[in-house]
């Protein structure tokens, strides 16, 4: 979808939150015990080092568990997940209600670009909004 809004993207697939997560905790650890030696770098932070743009981690997890590795991540992570369950009949109806389908995707990435980097106009993401069909004043998943 980010194609038609001129966005080029890379997508990850992450098999192991907690793993990047204690990396990012044992390379800290082991830096602060050895001054004298050259810092290590977590793994996530290493294969992400060249990347441009924003990072969004969509999960079917609750959107917790990406902001674990953010701190070592370039530029934070723009999170998206389902912060509860039973409340869609399908896993498409549930990433609708929680926000985190392609749509959302779609949408977290280029409001980050334009709040973030300033390389898109409001007014592209507000068209954006119109062309995904999400509106502006749907209810927030977290307090329905």
């Amino acid at each position: 979808m980010l194609e038609g809004y001129g966005v080029a993207a890379d997508v990850w697939s992450v098999t192991s939150y907690k793993e990047l997560y204690r990396d990012g905790l044992e390379t800290e650890r082991w830096n602060r015990m050895h001054p004298l030696e050259e810092p290590r770098v977590p793994y996530v932070t290493r294969q992400l080092a060249d990347a441009k743009g924003v990072i969004v981690a969509a999960s079917d997890y609750v959107k917790a568990l990406p902001d674990t590795i953010c701190r070592w991540t370039p530029g934070g992570i723009i999170s998206l997940g389902t912060d509860g369950f039973g409340r869609s009949e399908s896993r498409a109806g549930l990433r609708d209600f929680f926000e985190v389908d392609a749509r959302y995707i779609t949408l977290a990435a280029l409001s980050s670009l334009q709040r973030k980097q300033q390389v898109l106009d409001p007014e592209a993401v507000a068209q954006a909004m119109k062309d995904l069909d999400i509106p502006p004043d749907k209810v927030d998943p977290l307090t329905a």
